[in-house]
């Protein structure tokens, strides 16, 4: 898969909805549920970041929940992009891009948003053909002013910011024209999780459905 074509497919994913939930799994109960909850709400593509043991399982269980995209985040090598595809991730996200990553997601026909944070990075990967990137970390790296500023001089890149983004500061982004969603934690809450409400979290996601 070209990185044009995976740009075209990520393109695709992140307009699905204006946010994408970047979600840390502990508990492999919680996959499945919380899946419904957040495509209930309105936002079907889904980051789960390979931060814990269970996060390629949660991954298998949620890919088979209705409605659902489910991508991977923090991809960090070639076994993480081949172990991620094999579990059922239609989309990667990784939070810099090294030529083994991009090598790997082309290898393995997986959609990459690969992260940049200066114009340089986002110039490299623009020169390989990735249109679509992850801006991260977002408020920490310039935020909404920086991605304004770019888009100017770079307006053939649109973003996902990610990182400090919350339901405060996402729709400074959102109204940027080389913004097409953003990433967020806020509405996956560990300890909605771990209470299993449910409902409270297909609220949050119906709220930052409604951000644009």
């Amino acid at each position: 898969m070209t990185p044009a074509e995976q740009s075209r497919l990520a393109a695709e994913i992140c307009r699905l909805a204006p946010v994408v939930p970047v979600l840390v799994i502990d508990d492999l109960h919680h996959a499945r549920k919380l899946a419904e909850a957040l495509v209930a709400g309105g936002l079907p593509a889904l980051e789960v970041t390979l931060r814990t043991p269970v996060a390629l399982d949660a991954i298998r269980m949620m890919a088979e929940v209705p409605g659902g995209r489910v991508g991977a985040g923090t991809l960090m090598t070639p076994a993480d992009v081949k172990a991620a595809k094999a579990a059922g991730a239609t989309f990667g996200v990784a939070p810099g891009a090294t030529d083994r990553i991009l090598d790997a997601c082309a290898e393995y026909d997986l959609p990459l948003l690969p992260g940049a944070a200066t114009a340089t990075e986002i110039m490299v990967l623009l020169e390989k053909g990735y249109t679509i990137q992850k801006f991260f970390p977002a408020e920490q790296s310039g935020g909404a002013a920086f991605l304004k500023s770019i888009g100017a001089p770079i307006p053939q890149v649109k973003f996902c910011p990610t990182g400090g983004v919350s339901l405060k500061n996402a729709r400074d982004y959102l109204g940027l024209a080389n913004i097409l969603c953003v990433g967020g934690s806020w509405v996956a809450p560990k300890d909605a999780m771990m209470r299993g409400d449910w409902a409270a979290i297909t609220a949050l996601a119906a709220e930052a459905a409604a951000l644009r």
